[in-house]
């Protein structure tokens, strides 16, 4: 297999794997500590993942709980959370704060998939502008002299099968966030 191809691959995996860490943000109808990934705390003027300066768990289908380390961060943590954007009302009790997830309506279930769909199809774009960048090598390398044309449209057959590959493996992925997102 060529660097071409192989670079190819690589890039791909990198898109798959930055599309799943992407729908972790989105929410579902069952509570996931995942969705707190990206949170960063204000940690005595040091932005620090949510998943520093605490443990998340959840107990409930419809609960996560934050243990904080270092109980002065409370306030700091729930205002992290009320800051995301992700709808969430924190309360606390002085040791432990709970994050409860209201049932998602079905008009929200139905934006929510939209949105996921919208980023699934980012992510196929994403995919096929990075074929174009491989053909392009391929195309080059051919003109060059450095391949011979059968080598050239053997890699090309390459990519296009890694292509299809990802953009099939991107359907699943959209296919099984969609599932979750409309479960009730």
């Amino acid at each position: 297999m060529s660097e071409v191809v192989k670079e190819f691959k690589n890039s791909v995996e990198k898109s798959i794997s930055f599309y799943k860490e992407e729908l972790k943000g989105v929410r579902t109808g069952r509570a996931s500590v995942a969705m707190f990934e990206n949170i960063k705390v204000d940690y005595y003027g040091t932005p620090t993942p949510l998943t520093g300066v605490a443990s998340l768990s959840a107990p409930e289908p419809r609960l996560v709980t934050i243990s904080p380390w270092d109980a002065s961060q409370i306030a700091a943590i729930e205002k992290a959370i009320q800051n995301s954007q992700m709808g969430f009302n924190p309360s606390n009790d002085g040791k432990i704060i709970r994050v409860p997830f209201p049932q998602l309506t079905e008009e929200r279930r139905k934006e929510l998939v939209k949105i996921v769909k919208k980023m699934g199809e980012d992510a196929k774009v994403a995919i096929r502008n990075e074929r174009r960048d491989a053909n392009d090598k391929i195309k080059k390398q051919e003109k060059d002299k450095e391949i011979s044309e059968d080598n050239a449209k053997k890699l090309q057959d390459d990519v296009q099968k890694v292509t299809d590959d990802a953009v099939k493996k991107i359907d699943d992925i959209t296919a099984l966030k969609e599932k979750e997102v409309m479960e009730i």
